[in-house]
């Protein structure tokens, strides 16, 4: 039987409730688990962390909106990841975790073999946080990093931890998207972000939605797109004092782009066909400027399991 989802928001969950949900994740029958916004006790939250630590097919967590909500649960979830082997997305956003929570975090969001989008929106961090999260964006040559990632709306991190976010961005070697959306960065973050932008190889997706930017940062991007080849697809530039048109005209250099790359793809397919098929990806982008987190799971039987969850 192909694995399943529990997804749940805002209900108060009963400890029977959790045992079901505990046993599910025991029996390897769950690949996504949602209790966003859900409450329940210390002792049953500790549950079903041991649940997700002794899981093998569970996928996707999430634990937004502030079920993660002391250092002791956030411990527990520390034990949990260090000892799962499966989960690939991690939703935390509105959770207080602060800087003290990041570091119990650390070492297990580091060394998990599978995690590949994280999502610490809301999650009230500071420069030390920023600090470990640039070791999850590792270099090229190193180990392999995060995805995707998520640091919306914690305006507590200063302009020089933006800056040094800005230099892991440029050169690592997996990060695809990247969601800094209601952060005050303003135009002197945003011009070391296009520069991060046209150095890197591998981003998708930027999001810099209602962070204090003027035509100024536009017309960067814009000279950026128009002059110098990117990997750049989306950029998300809404509630920011700039200008329709220049928003416009980078849009319509970005769909030139994606454009031209399809056509290369397709090509290069076709040329490749006879000899080696192409196979489907375990892992797509999980987010989009419409809010919705998307994840692809894929079954050893070449099934797939198409699982969405809204933030």
């Amino acid at each position: 039987m192909l694995p399943g989802s529990i997804q749940i928001t805002g209900e108060t969950l009963s400890g029977a409730e959790v045992k079901d949900i505990c046993d599910s994740l025991k029996e390897n029958t769950v690949r996504l688990l949602s209790v966003r916004g859900c409450q329940f006790s210390d002792r049953d939250f500790g549950r079903v962390c041991r649940g997700v630590a002794e899981s093998h097919s569970l996928a996707q967590l999430n634990l937004n909106l502030g079920v993660v909500s002391s250092i002791t649960r956030t411990k527990q979830l520390a034990d949990a990841l260090k000892a799962n082997r499966s989960i690939q997305t991690l939703f935390l956003h509105g959770s207080p975790l602060l800087d003290a929570g990041l570091v119990s975090l650390n070492t297990a969001l580091c060394t998990h073999p599978s995690l590949v989008s994280l999502d610490l929106g809301d999650c009230m961090l500071g420069d030390e946080a920023v600090r470990l999260i640039c070791g999850m964006l590792p270099p090229d040559g190193a180990k392999s990093g995060l995805r995707e990632l998520t640091l919306s709306a914690n305006p507590a991190i200063s302009t020089k931890a933006w800056a040094r976010l800005a230099v892991a961005v440029a050169h690592s070697s997996q990060l695809r998207v990247l969601n800094l959306d209601y952060n005050p960065l303003g135009d002197q973050i945003a011009g070391m972000l296009a520069v991060a932008v046209a150095s890197s190889r591998t981003l998708e997706v930027l999001d810099l939605e209602g962070t204090g930017l003027t035509n100024q940062s536009a017309q960067i991007f814009l000279d950026m797109v128009e002059n110098y080849p990117t990997c750049l697809r989306v950029l998300v530039l809404a509630e920011n004092a700039i200008s329709p048109e220049l928003q416009q005209q980078i849009s319509d250099l970005l769909s030139e782009g994606e454009g031209e790359e399809e056509e290369d793809k397709e090509a290069e397919a076709c040329a490749d066909a006879p000899h080696a098929p192409l196979e489907k990806s375990a892992w797509i982008p999980h987010s989009s400027s419409s809010g919705r987190h998307v994840v692809l799971l894929t079954s050893g039987l070449g099934d797939s399991l198409l699982a969405e969850t809204e933030m």
